[in-house]
């Protein structure tokens, strides 16, 4: 599967550009701030329904115009041809298309496009919140089970009527309001806590097998699944807690707190990792979710690489462009300030490859 043509109109600089790509390898050359990365959101758009950089919809807006359009035309891996629409006019519920058909619910979309990014805006899963790892797990496990993400759109409704519960005035619920919502979170939060346990188990050794390539076996890295739920039955705590969580006024236990403990040598990458270390540790997240990915959908994923070789020293880019050399990859699409550094990939790649330069929003193809 690839992407042979997109077009833009009003994408954040991007007022107007036709692109069409190789099926193979993409390069945008620029200075920052120039949009190389808005193509590659556009992209990711067209995959997720959403900015990969800004939740806001109408901010991906061109600044003084009133809509945007964003259009895909996808070569499917069983030889169909997919148009892809996504239009937002201000004030206006965002329009998603598929071969002109309007979609009820973005959820059907999901998954159909499978992509990875891998981006300078990755390092929040390694210094965020919680809930930054959460949502990469989500969204992996979202592409390929759509079960799933009903059962967190059904936890998180339950969960605001829960807090919702907590807020109300005039004393402490009672126990029978309080059980309606316990039950049926400690209910979905054990399904959801499942499927993340069964999906960790699976990701996890490819996720340090790409590690120790990266690093040249230099260090030792660690995924671990943190969650109340590994030792204790949801339903209980709920109800031991149910007085400490009037207190507070929110709902301290379930999945939606779970995390992941990420480690090297022993240590928090998060304390301890150098800026190299904790590229290579990203890198290795993203690529390990382009190999579970692969495995579970009809087709390749797309792999977006946005400034992907700043931090890393040349025999990690090294590394990175042996992997991607190998027939397991599809189209790819990579961002730099640097002529040479694109130059250098696509000589030790010897894929058909196509490169762009973009400039104040404007995009042109460099004949080579």
């Amino acid at each position: 599967m690839y992407i042979r043509k997109l077009s833009l109109v009003n994408f954040k600089n991007i007022r107007q550009a036709e692109i069409n790509f190789s099926p193979k390898i993409n390069c945008f050359i620029g200075a920052n701030g120039a949009g190389k990365t808005n193509i590659l959101d556009a992209v990711y758009f067209l995959s997720y329904c959403k900015s990969h950089s800004n939740n806001i919809d109408s901010q991906n807006i061109t600044h003084g115009q009133d809509f945007f359009v964003i259009q895909g035309d996808y070569s499917m891996s069983d030889d169909r041809e997919e148009n892809i629409y996504c239009g937002l006019k201000r004030n206006k519920k965002k329009q998603f298309k598929r071969n002109q058909k309007e979609y009820t619910r973005l959820s059907d979309h999901v998954g159909l496009i499978p992509l990875v990014i891998v981006s300078p805006d990755d390092q929040t899963l390694i210094s965020g919140a919680s809930e930054e790892r959460r949502r990469f797990v989500d969204s992996i496990i979202s592409q390929y089970d759509r079960q799933y993400l009903n059962l967190l759109i059904r936890y998180n409704s339950a969960l605001q009527q829960r807090n919702s519960l907590l807020k109300q005035e005039g004393g402490m619920p009672s126990a029978e309001m309080f059980d309606l919502w316990d039950t049926q979170l400690a209910q979905l939060g054990e399904s959801i806590y499942q499927t993340r346990v069964s999906f960790l188990e699976k990701f996890v050794p490819l996720f340090q097998k790409y590690y120790t390539f990266l690093s040249s076996n230099n260090e030792e890295v660690t995924l671990s699944y943190e969650s109340h739920l590994n030792t204790n039955n949801l339903y209980d705590m709920l109800v031991q807690r149910r007085e400490r969580d009037f207190y507070f006024g929110y709902t301290t236990a379930g999945i939606h707190r779970d995390d992941l403990a990420m480690n090297i040598d022993g240590y928090p990458i998060k304390r301890v990792g150098s800026q190299g270390q904790n590229k290579t540790y990203l890198v290795a997240l993203k690529l390990a979710q382009f190999s579970f990915l692969k495995e579970t959908s009809a087709s390749t994923p797309l792999l977006l690489f946005d400034d992907i070789f700043d931090k890393l020293d040349s025999s990690r880019v090294s590394q990175i462009i042996r992997l991607v050399s190998e027939d397991t990859f599809g189209q790819i699409f990579i961002t730099d300030t640097n002529r040479e550094h694109i130059d250098e990939i696509i000589d030790m790649l010897d894929y058909e490859s196509r490169i762009f330069s973009v400039d104040g929003g404007e995009v042109s193809l460099i004949d080579r």
